[in-house]
């Protein structure tokens, strides 16, 4: 199966910390990839798997169409992977799908972003809570998601780069800033959200037609 990352692979970029500009001297490398599996190979019982780990530490990739169906939903952690300004390989292939990546977003972000966003609030909340503990890391990432959310609604383009505001979210990370400056935080984000969706300059629905006309070219082509 991993002969289907090493060799079909079409885009491979980083995410993660350092993507985002909030990396550390111990930062893991965090790659997720896209790959084409043969188009012939799903004439048989056995289809191609969606979605791999591997072959490297903290790799994972998805099948083109997979990958697509994803996108379309809206999920952050896959249009991340669109926009992200670390691009390790692409093919002709890889250029086509980037091409094509404003047809995904929709104003649905809206509720992915912040569907993710509060339900990572509700886990650091419960947490803490029932513990006493915070975990700083998710509430980084949820304030992070958040701002992504309201930039992509206002630009078309998903914030991936969060470097101008390393200071401050890397000081939640660390536990250096109050759970109440915290919450705050997010409460001022969330209202910036809603404000940016009814602004919206996207679509209410991502351009589903053009996504189908792309996987039927990239099928076409991978049929040799």
């Amino acid at each position: 199966m991993m002969d289907l990352v090493e060799r079909h692979t079409v885009l491979a970029v980083v995410v993660g910390s350092r993507a985002y500009g909030l990396e550390g001297p111990g930062s893991d490398v965090d790659r997720r990839g896209v790959y084409v599996a043969p188009t012939r190979a799903f004439w048989h019982l056995d289809k191609p798997p969606t979605h791999l780990d591997g072959p490297a530490p903290e790799q994972f990739s998805w099948e083109f169409e997979r990958f697509c169906a994803l996108a379309l939903q809206g999920n952050p952690t896959v249009l991340e992977a669109l926009w992200s300004p670390l691009i390790e390989s692409v093919t002709a292939d890889g250029d086509l799908l980037l091409a094509q990546r404003q047809a995904f977003l929709s104003q649905r972000l809206a509720q992915t972003y912040g569907g993710y966003a509060r339900d990572q609030l509700d886990r650091v909340a419960a947490r803490r809570e029932r513990t006493g503990e915070i975990n700083h890391k998710q509430a980084m990432h949820m304030l992070r998601l958040l701002t992504a959310g309201a930039h992509a609604l206002r630009t078309g383009k998903i914030l991936v780069d969060v470097r101008h505001l390393r200071d401050k979210l890397l000081a939640v990370r660390r536990g250096d800033l109050a759970w109440t400056a915290v919450t705050a935080w997010a409460a001022d984000l969330f209202a910036d959200l809603s404000d940016a969706a009814a602004d919206s300059i996207l679509p209410e629905q991502p351009d589903r037609d053009a996504v189908d006309r792309l996987l039927a070219v990239v099928r076409e082509r991978n049929l040799r």
